[in-house]
C-alpha cells in the first residue's frame, strides 16, 4: 500500500503523456501529403520520437513500480507464512498435527488473498486516474445556455441584418489581455463590410464574437435591436451563417451535408448548387445529390469544398453572412466564382468579409482596418486610399493595388 500514491502519480503521467503521441500521430496521418510536399518529414519524425520517449519513460517507471509492488507483496506474504509456521513450531506440544496442517494451509491461502487485495488496490488506484481525467472535462467552463426561455427572438429575426458593435471588448480567457478593444461600428442591413489588418490584428475574433464563441468583457453586439448576449446560442447561430477558411464537411451524402435536417426540397438543393456553380459536377455523379462525401471532403478539391459551403449558405438565406477568409486557400477561379455569387445572390444580406487579400474587399461599402485588436481606420475603400500615411494605404501599396 506504500507504493499506491507513487503508482497513481505515474499512472497520471502515463495518461497525460499518451495523448500528445496519439494526437501527433493522427495529425501526421491526415496531413501526410502536406508534410511530404513541404519537406517536413524529419521534423515530424523527431517530434514523434520526443513524445514517444516521454511516454515510454512513464511506462518504464510504471513497470518498475509494479515490479517493486510485487516484491513487497511477496515479501509480506512470505513473512506471514513464516510467522504462522514459527508459531505452530513454538506451540507444537499443545496442537495436534491436523490443527497444524490446517493453520499452515489457511495461512498460505490467506497469503494469496493478501496478494490479490494488493493487486486490486493498485488497479483501483490506476482506474481512479481515468475518473480524474473525466472530472477535468466536467469542470471545464461551459458555453452559455443553448436556449434562453426568457428572451427569444421573433421567428423571422433578423429581418434587416443590421449589425452594431458598441464599445465591444473581449478576451479568450479571464485575466488575459483583450484581443478586441473598444470596437465601435454600425453596418446597416444589406451593407457589405470588409475587415482587414495584419496577422494577429483580431480580424477572425470579430467573427467569433458575433457568434459568441468569444464572450464580451464589456460592450455589446446588437443585431436588429436584439443584444446577442441575451438570447440562447441556438437562436443566435441558427439565424446567421459563416463560411470559414477551412470548409467543414462530414462523412455522408452531399444531400445530408447541404440539408442535414431535410428542410428543403430537391429543387431548392439543385438551385443552390447551380448558383454555387456545382450543378454540372453533381449532375455528372452517378448518385447525384446522394453521392458520397468523405470525412472533411477529402474526395473533393479545395475549391469544390468551399463551393459546397457556399451552396449551404445559399440554402439558409440568412440575413447576416460572414466570410472568414473563405477564399484565402482556393484557386483564382474558385475565388472569382465565390465573389460573383456573393454579389449576385446576397444583395439584401449583410456580408462581413474577413480578408487577408485586400482585392477581395475593394468593392465593399465599408472597410474596418484593425491593428492590435482596435479599429484604427474606418470608411469606404476610396476614402481610406486617400489617407497616404494610413495603414490601409500601406497595405494596398504592398499588395500592388495603388
Amino acid at each position: 500500500m506504500v507504493s499506491l500514491p507513487s503508482f497513481r502519480q505515474v499512472r497520471r503521467l502515463q495518461s497525460v503523456s499518451r495523448s500528445p503521441v496519439l494526437s501527433h500521430f493522427g495529425e501526421t496521418i491526415s496531413g501526410a501529403l502536406s508534410i511530404r510536399a513541404f519537406g517536413a518529414t524529419e521534423h515530424f519524425v523527431k517530434t514523434l520520437e520526443y513524445l514517444q520517449d516521454n511516454s515510454v519513460n512513464c511506462h518504464i517507471h510504471a513497470a518498475s513500480l509494479d515490479g517493486c509492488r510485487m516484491v513487497l507483496v511477496q515479501l509480506l506474504t512470505s513473512l506471514l507464512s513464516f510467522g504462522a509456521a514459527l508459531v505452530t513450531v513454538l506451540v507444537r506440544h499443545s496442537l495436534d498435527p491436523g490443527m497444524v496442517g490446517m493453520v499452515l494451509s489457511y495461512t498460505l491461502q490467506m497469503a494469496d488473498e493478501v496478494s490479490l487485495v494488493g493487486l486490486m488496490s493498485v488497479m483501483l488506484t490506476a482506474s481512479l486516474v481515468a475518473v480524474e481525467r473525466v472530472m477535468e472535462y466536467f469542470n471545464l467552463p461551459q458555453e452559455a445556455p443553448w436556449r434562453n426561455a426568457k428572451v427569444q427572438p421573433a421567428a423571422d429575426w433578423p429581418t434587416l441584418g443590421e449589425v452594431t458593435f458598441s464599445d465591444y471588448s473581449a478576451a479568450y480567457r479571464n485575466g488575459d489581455k483583450p484581443v478586441l478593444q473598444n470596437i465601435n461600428f454600425k453596418s446597416p442591413g444589406g451593407q457589405k463590410v470588409g475587415v482587414v489588418g495584419r496577422t494577429g490584428a483580431g480580424k477572425s475574433t470579430c467573427a467569433l464574437a458575433l457568434f459568441r464563441v468569444v464572450e464580451p468583457k464589456s460592450g455589446s453586439i446588437v443585431v436588429d435591436d436584439v443584444d446577442v448576449t441575451e438570447i440562447g446560442l441556438h437562436d443566435l447561430r441558427l439565424k446567421m451563417t459563416i463560411i470559414p477558411q477551412d470548409p467543414v464537411l462530414f462523412d455522408g451524402t452531399l444531400r445530408w451535408n447541404l440539408d442535414p435536417f431535410n428542410e428543403h426540397p430537391d429543387e431548392a438543393l439543385w438551385k443552390a448548387l447551380e448558383q454555387a456553380h456545382l450543378k454540372d459536377f453533381v449532375s455528372s455523379q452517378e448518385s447525384g445529390l446522394d453521392c458520397d462525401i468523405a470525412e472533411g471532403g477529402d474526395n473533393l478539391s479545395a475549391g469544390q469544398r468551399q463551393l459546397v459551403c457556399l451552396a449551404r449558405a445559399l440554402l439558409r438565406q440568412s440575413k447576416v453572412l460572414v466570410l472568414d477568409e473563405a477564399t484565402s486557400s482556393v484557386d483564382l477561379e474558385t475565388e472569382r466564382l465565390v465573389k460573383q455569387t456573393t454579389r449576385a445572390e446576397f444583395q439584401s444580406t449583410t456580408v462581413i468579409t474577413i480578408a487577408h487579400k485586400l482585392h477581395t474587399v475593394m468593392d465593399c461599402d465599408q472597410i474596418l482596418v484593425l491593428s492590435a485588436g482596435e479599429i484604427v481606420e474606418q470608411g469606404s475603400p476610396s476614402d481610406l486610399l486617400k489617407i497616404k500615411d494610413g495603414l490601409f494605404f500601406k497595405m494596398a501599396r504592398d499588395a500592388g493595388l495603388t
